[in-house]
């Protein structure tokens, strides 16, 4: 079931099968065959419908409807669908459709930051064509903020805006809300790390509101997510995720991996084998040179090569 917002108005809406049917046409010359379909196959995503479409819709006028359209798209946020048996293959997992931005959320502490599950969600917005807004929360719960700060300071460096936020003293309260004006942002983040109470610093009764809508049902394989566009009174939405236990990168070769990085981006190329390099172990590797040499990080080097190995 999926709920339209319609000039304020919800509509409870089920999908048109033929929305999870592509129809194949013969690939010869259009204009020497008669226009017939040769054959019929499900569409390879998980959902042809995504939070943030714009859909065409069949008015029941008592509350329901049929989607029988999804308008183009401007953008998406996804991921690879997780496998759930041998021999099944994954699919597109569109998160968010028309979304203006990626709000990764990091916890400065408790629990302590994910490093590497924050590279992958910066490399799937950069494999997207979607900017990155990094959030790190509970900054009041760190005394020593070398670290921290030291993280913070190579994403700017790389182009990333930062902001460190705590709810306890009001620190990048104002800068969030300034960021997320008049955007589609989709929060993406592991549990704990405080997303609904910088929600309700950023808007009283914000991350309420999105817990509201934001549940997970059911239990084992048969888990529900509710996901919603909430306003903003100062103007744009939010959409939240729940957590996930994987996120892989969609339509994301190995070769291709290091473009996603933006500090490799401008080595890609240059190495002693060129495009062939796989900036592991190859005499000549522009990427481990500046590796070396400080100038991209260690941490960030590592955490390329794990992911290259899932690809």
């Amino acid at each position: 079931m999926y709920l339209i917002n319609v000039d304020g108005r919800k509509v409870t809406c089920e999908l048109s099968p033929r929305l999870r049917k592509e129809l194949v046409y013969p690939t010869a010359d259009p204009s020497s065959l008669s226009h017939i379909v040769v054959a019929v196959r499900e569409v390879d995503v998980v959902d042809p419908v995504a939070v943030g479409d714009v859909v065409t819709f069949v008015d029941n006028e008592d509350g329901t409807g049929l989607i029988v359209e999804v308008q183009d798209r401007k953008s998406r946020f996804a991921r690879r669908s997780a496998v759930s048996q041998p021999g099944k293959h994954a699919r597109e997992q569109v998160i968010v459709a028309n979304v203006d931005q990626v709000v990764p959320v990091m916890a400065a502490a408790q629990p302590v930051p994910k490093w590497n599950l924050l590279d992958r969600y910066l490399a799937s917005a950069e494999s997207l064509d979607l900017p990155s807004l990094v959030v790190i929360t509970k900054t009041d719960l760190v005394r020593d903020g070398s670290d921290l700060d030291m993280e913070a300071a190579y994403l700017r460096k790389i182009g990333y805006q930062v902001i460190l936020t705590s709810v306890v003293n009001g620190r990048g309260i104002d800068e969030v809300r300034q960021a997320l004006r008049g955007k589609l942002s989709v929060l993406v983040g592991k549990s704990g790390v405080g997303k609904s109470s910088l929600l309700n610093a950023i808007q009283p009764g914000l991350g309420l509101r999105v817990n509201e809508v934001n549940r997970v049902t059911g239990k084992g394989k048969h888990t529900t997510t509710h996901l919603e566009t909430v306003s903003l009174d100062f103007g744009g939405a939010v959409v939240d995720t729940p957590g996930m236990r994987e996120f892989g990168l969609w339509d994301v070769g190995q070769h291709d991996l290091g473009l996603f990085f933006p500090e490799m981006r401008p080595h890609i190329g240059k190495c002693k084998f060129g495009l062939d390099c796989a900036h592991e172990s190859e005499p000549g590797c522009t990427i481990r040179k500046a590796v070396e040499a400080g100038e991209i990080s260690e941490r960030r080097y590592e955490s390329f090569l794990r992911m290259k190995e899932e690809l």
